[in-house]
């Protein structure tokens, strides 16, 4: 975890970077793939002594943001204040990755369908759940065809050197293929 302190219109202290530091690796315990951290301290004029220190801490895991802002009358409230919204954070990101990774049985399957009404069944999001990657080799429909027979595949993806494109090559319900061929719109 790369951990970076600034601070705006003050000076971070040595002994508030460790206590920054302690509080932030507490966090790391429940989102233990955390790669960057910005924490920002500021100290602002205010009429209200209340919130007069302002501490931001952005959170960076592979790629989602998790930020916190909180304000309280010295700097180390208002950092635990803010160490405790982001707690709040990562266990809704947690929870939110666990539903939507959690596998269902065949079972459960089963009881789902008979227990939810056929409209809230085609309202629910489709997502991508994998990608594949692999090397596209140039080839005409007829080796496409037969390589897609010999993978057992329904539908076999090539550049067709013919056309100078890609293609996709598909099986059809009636036994014949079918044979995509994309343009730009």
């Amino acid at each position: 975890m790369e951990l970076v302190i600034k601070g705006k219109n003050m000076e971070v202290e040595k002994a508030t970077q460790e206590y920054i530091q302690s509080k932030l690796n507490r966090l790391e315990r429940h989102l233990p793939d955390i790669t960057e951290v910005k924490v920002e301290l500021a100290q602002e004029m205010t009429k209200s002594a209340e919130n007069r220190f302002v501490a931001q801490v952005t959170i960076t895991t592979h790629g989602t943001l998790l930020r916190g802002e909180e304000r309280a009358s010295n700097v180390y409230a208002a950092i635990d204040t803010v160490v405790d919204v982001l707690n709040r954070q990562i266990e809704r990101f947690k929870d939110k990755l666990y539903r939507s990774r959690r596998r269902i049985t065949p079972l459960r399957r089963e009881l789902a369908a008979e227990e939810v009404p056929e409209e809230i069944v085609e309202e629910r999001e489709s997502r991508i759940v994998k990608v594949k990657r692999f090397p596209v080799k140039p080839m005409t429909p007829d080796e496409a065809a037969d390589q897609m027979e010999l993978l057992s595949h329904d539908f076999f993806i090539f550049f067709n050197p013919e056309s100078n494109r890609f293609a996709v090559l598909y099986r059809r319900g009636d036994g014949n293929y079918g044979l995509i061929e994309p343009e730009l719109a």
